[in-house]
């Protein structure tokens, strides 16, 4: 029950982040006047979250693939706390470079960050919610909508 308990509090915390960069999104459309002016890659971190959304209601509702080894017979593949938290922190990652110009700080975010993903993926194992094929499933996800994301904004990280 405390790996459980510990798994929620790193996908609040994700989410919170998250929150972060809504925010400043919505900070720079008051500023500047124009939803248009808002930088490109907040603007371009809907889509990995809209396929997120898409997948979790494919496996949760449609293809349901696993279920958890706890008894319940809910659906577990893919863990979608391991593919919500690895996806914001592997776009947090990607624009860090972007909103923090101290290397330090920004190795010590990436570090914090890779921490906790190390965390909720061991953590959901270990609270007997899911199967390391779970696990992995939504490590796989994360890392394509990861991956979707730079391709689409990588000309425009390096350009602003």
């Amino acid at each position: 029950m405390e790996w459980e308990k510990a798994t929620d509090v790193i996908l609040i915390a994700a989410l919170a982040v998250l929150a972060i960069f809504v925010w400043l999104g919505i900070f720079q459309w008051i500023r500047r006047k124009s939803f248009l002016k808002v930088d490109k890659n907040l603007l371009w971190a809907f889509l990995p979250l809209i396929l997120m959304t898409i997948v979790y209601f494919l496996f949760d509702k449609a293809f349901v693939l696993n279920v958890r080894p706890n008894g319940s017979g809910e659906p577990s593949f893919p863990s979608t706390h391991v593919m919500v938290v690895a996806t914001i922190f592997f776009i947090v990652s990607i624009n860090l470079k972007k909103y923090i110009s101290n290397v330090y700080i920004r190795v010590f975010l990436y570090l914090i960050m890779l921490a906790l993903i190390a965390l909720v993926s061991v953590g959901r194992v270990l609270a007997n919610m899911h199967w390391i094929s779970d696990v992995l499933g939504g490590l796989g996800f994360a890392a394509i909508f990861a991956l979707v994301y730079y391709f689409i904004t990588r000309k425009g990280l390096k350009n602003e």
